[in-house]
This record gives structure tokens, sequence and C-alpha cells, in this order.
């Protein structure tokens, strides 16, 4: 079984130097590859000069996160891809607790280690986390991270556990299964396109877990940081169209009308803490989604719809109404 780290870089010689030195220590036995998105830094001079030995893949354009991933692993033969951000420290050994969960599970096509904050190393970061899960209304969420809200690791979570979704940050997906479902949605462009293609796999019968005894130490927020409408724009948007797509059609109607609601709500929330442009970012994700629906509707899997796909009715109601910070009071009602 060997393993392709295929590192996504735009502009990132910064993050190259910082994080790079790890991953090339604690990888043995694995292929390293970065894939430029048509940097304008000095990244690829950088790479050449003091990595001679990582393979290079150089996309023609920057086309996100989803057509960056695509474009580059039509290049990368490999029996497992892992997706690394640029910005991941990995640890010592990182690798050997998900091989032997990818030849112990048979039924694991899609696994991430433990997400913690680079920043702050004794707590979960917000990007994964402990492993990704959506509600009843498509609002994902993690264990160790419900919104804002993140944990200690206590060892809480030292676990192998089925997930829902595992993070773009640091993804291992069996190379056969990503290539069967078409890699990302490159209509995403970045943001929750890795829930799509989780959504995607399980709905053809692929499963996802979680590998704690693994984990990586992440920046984050080094693409777009949670204070840019941008990242409003992306995932509210992006959480429709997976609605859309992955659910059964009167479903889903259903929870796009609720989801308008929730998400005018949210608007109405930003303007009350003065953040009007996050609120115009709503108005314009909801803008783009209705324009693109017909193109949505149109990617939908003539198969069966997975039914069980939430952990919790409303992560919205629990955490804003009910005060719940953590995953282990939620739930499932």
């Amino acid at each position: 079984m060997n393993i392709a780290v295929v590192i996504l870089n735009w502009n990132g010689e910064v993050l190259l130097e910082r994080y790079l030195p790890s991953v090339v220590k604690y990888s043995e036995g694995a292929d390293i590859y970065v894939a430029d998105n048509a940097s304008t830094d000095d990244s690829i001079s950088f790479l050449k000069k003091n990595y001679p030995s990582i393979k290079i893949i150089q996309n023609s354009i920057n086309g996100g996160f989803a057509k960056g991933y695509n474009d580059a692993l039509q290049h990368v033969t490999a029996d497992i891809y892992c997706l690394l951000n640029s910005d991941v420290k990995v640890t010592k050994n990182w690798l050997t607790p998900i091989i032997n969960a990818f030849k112990n599970i048979p039924e694991a096509s899609i696994i991430q280690p433990k997400i913690l904050d680079h920043m702050r190393k004794e707590y979960f970061e917000y990007a994964g986390a402990a492993g990704g899960y959506i509600d009843q209304l498509g609002y994902p969420f993690c264990r160790g991270r419900i919104f804002q809200a993140l944990e200690k690791d206590m060892g809480q979570y030292n676990d192998i556990q089925e997930i829902f979704w595992a993070t773009g940050a640091c993804m291992f997906i069996k190379s056969d299964v990503y290539h069967s479902i078409n890699g990302f949605d490159e209509d995403y462009f970045a943001h929750q396109e890795e829930v799509d293609l989780c959504w995607r796999a399980k709905n053809i019968g692929h499963k996802a877990f979680y590998v704690g005894e693994s984990s990586v130490y992440h920046l984050g927020g080094s693409t777009l940081s949670n204070m840019n409408p941008k990242k409003t724009y992306l995932n509210f948007r992006n959480s429709l169209y997976s609605i859309t797509k992955n659910l059964p059609r009167r479903k889903a109607f259903i929870i796009i009308f609720i989801r308008l609601i929730l998400d005018g709500i949210a608007g109405t929330r930003f303007v009350f803490q003065l953040k009007p442009k996050h609120c115009l970012a709503i108005i314009k994700a909801h803008v783009s989604f209705y324009t693109n629906f017909r193109k949505m509707y149109k990617k939908r899997e003539k198969k069966n719809f997975v039914e069980n796909y939430y952990a919790t009715k409303s992560i919205v109601w629990s955490h804003f109404v009910h005060q719940v910070a953590r995953f282990s009071i939620l739930v499932k009602d």
C-alpha cells in the first residue's frame, strides 16, 4: 500500500518553508508532491533549490482547492492519496496508524487524523478537529469543535470512529474511490467541497473514519480567515449545493426552504454585530445558489440516498439556544 502526500500550494512559499520540513522528515516511505496552483511568488524556485526530491506538479491556473486537486491527481499514481494543506505540521509516525486502519478496516475509503491547533497545541483546530458530521439541515460541525467552541484535547477522542466527512486539511482517500466519484466538485472552488465529496461517497456505500492515534497541527486561515466575507459566501452557498445534490428531492426542497429562513436570521445577526459585509455575502451566496440551482440539480446521483446522514436535528438550536459546546452532550433526536 503506497501513499502519495500531495500538498496544494498557491503563493505559499512562507508556509512551505515553515511546514514542509516536518512532512519530509516524518513521511518515510511516502511519495511527496507539491501541486502548485499557478503561484506568482517564488514557491517553485524555493522547492527546486531546497527540496529537489519532491515532485512538483504545476497547474496552469489557480482553480481553487477543488480544481487544483482534480488537475494534480491526474498525474499521481498511488493506492492512497493524502491531501494535505500547506499549513499543516505533521508528527512522528503520523502515517502508521492511518496505514493500519486502511489495512484493518476494509470498508474504510476515507480517513482523517486528529487535527490540533498549531497556535494552541492542546486544543482541537477548527477545520476538522476529531472528525466531521452534519445536522439534519446540512450544517457541518465536528467532534471537538462546534461553531467557534473548541474543546481541549484531553484524550477524549483517541479512538477510531466512523464519521460523516473528513477534513480537506488532511484527508486520506483511496485513489480508486476518488476517481470513481470524479473527485471534488469544481463549482465549489473552495470550502465544504470535502463535505460534498464524502457525502457522495457515502451515498454509494463508502465510509469515512477518524483515527485519533495519528495527529497533525494545523495553522488554519492561511487562505481565507474566518473574518473574510468571501469565506462566509462560499460556506453558505456550498452548503446549499451539497443539500441539493445529496438528499432525496422532497427532503432537499424542505431543508432549502428552512435554510433560507435561518440564513436570513444569520444575516440579520451579522448586521447587529456590525458586520454588514458578511450579511451581504450571505445574500450573494443565495443569489449564486439560485442562479446555479438547475446545474446543481443535474448533478444528483441517480442512486439511493443515505437517509441516516445526520448526527443531530439542529446543531444551531443545540448550540445557540441550549448552549451545547461539546459533541458528547449532543443527542440525536
